[in-house]
């Protein structure tokens, strides 16, 4: 298994799109200047020592050493010995409503970022339990399926976006559903879900989809997003908010959390109502009603002792510098005389 000690350090990678455009104006202004100067084969006759393919050559080994010092830097890490161990948890999953309400932002930054913010730090004090999690809008579909990964789970959390779901809506009740079809009810350990939603346009029987996971012993958490006076619905093209949605009359379409119906839905659960804040996201407290549920023992795979492979990117990275260091600007006399295609007279 690999993984990245400082992940967040990758990032960096991000910055070779931009050297490559800053190599790519300099290289073609300079050809603007060469064609001002004459024609190329004028110019060669001139300056016949000089390398005009040299300079591309430092620098795709320039960008190869800046990789490979980034990954370096992030510390991969490979687990070198999978064990097995016993564990005492609980199944637990998140159902994750990510419907255009969700990008409201009567919570900072909006609703969903918020959630996604209080998930992470869920994860962060995770031990022994597992998680999987649903994306659910018009449809539901399985974002993560229960795992013990918590490193996983905070990638997975980290690509949840509204554009992950095409048709728009709360279909809560279809969400509910397929928790359930993603649990293994057979290894015997509790479980529950926490919906994280709006509620707004609700559109399906979330209650009869309750009823059925607490026959088969799931209870229903809901934590409640946004507010009862609700705000403005943002509208993005190319990841840039360009406005608010608006109504047929031109007013702003103002989205409000559905306290009501979350209630009900937690009530009918089994389960616990919080409403999210700024300050609090509610987790801790329905977490803390989560720990009554039902621990097992169970077997679990896991790497240990792994070890760092920075060393080897990091002396990469010289390699590369040290060949740039010795490639010059200048053509080798001896290979410029080689004429291997040549055709000679006589």
């Amino acid at each position: 298994m690999l993984r990245f000690a400082h992940i967040e350090y990758l990032w960096g990678l991000a910055a070779i799109p931009l050297f490559l455009l800053i190599f790519l104006w300099v290289n073609n202004w300079k050809q603007k200047a060469l064609k001002a100067l004459g024609h190329r084969q004028v110019i060669n006759k001139i300056v016949p020592a000089v390398s005009f393919s040299a300079p591309k050559i430092k620098f795709a080994l320039f960008m190869l050493a800046f990789a490979f010092l980034v990954v370096g830097i992030a510390d991969p890490q490979i687990g070198s010995k999978i064990v097995e161990e016993k564990r005492k948890g609980a199944d637990l999953m998140i159902l994750l409503d990510v419907s255009n309400s969700m990008l409201a932002q009567d919570m900072a930054p909006n609703r969903l970022e918020n959630a996604k913010l209080a998930i992470s730090q869920l994860i962060d004090n995770l031990h022994s339990d597992r998680i999987g999690m649903i994306v659910f809008a018009g449809e539901a579909y399985v974002q993560l399926p229960v795992t013990t990964d918590y490193a996983a789970a905070k990638l997975f959390l980290n690509t949840i976006n509204t554009d992950m779901v095409p048709t728009q809506g709360t279909a809560i009740g279809a969400a509910i559903e397929l928790g359930l079809k993603s649990f293994d009810f057979k290894n015997g350990t509790g479980k529950a879900m926490i919906v994280i939603t709006d509620g707004e346009n609700h559109e399906d029987d979330a209650i009869a989809a309750v009823k059925k996971a607490v026959d088969q012993d799931v209870s229903v958490n809901v934590i409640g997003m946004g507010s009862e006076e609700g705000a403005p619905m943002p509208v993005y093209r190319d990841n840039k908010q360009v406005g608010f949605r608006t109504d047929s009359s031109g007013q702003s379409v103002i989205t409000k959390l559905n306290e009501a119906m979350c209630k009900e839905i937690a009530a009918a659960g089994k389960g616990t109502y919080v409403r999210a804040t700024n300050a609090n996201s509610g987790l801790n407290i329905v977490t803390s009603q989560i720990e009554k549920v039902q621990r097992k023992t169970y077997d679990a795979k896991s790497f240990k002792d792994f070890e760092d492979r920075f060393q080897y990117l990091i002396g990469l990275a010289l390699l590369c510098l040290a060949i740039e260091f010795f490639i010059t600007n200048r053509k080798s006399v001896r290979l410029s005389n080689v004429k291997l295609f040549e055709v000679r007279n006589g």
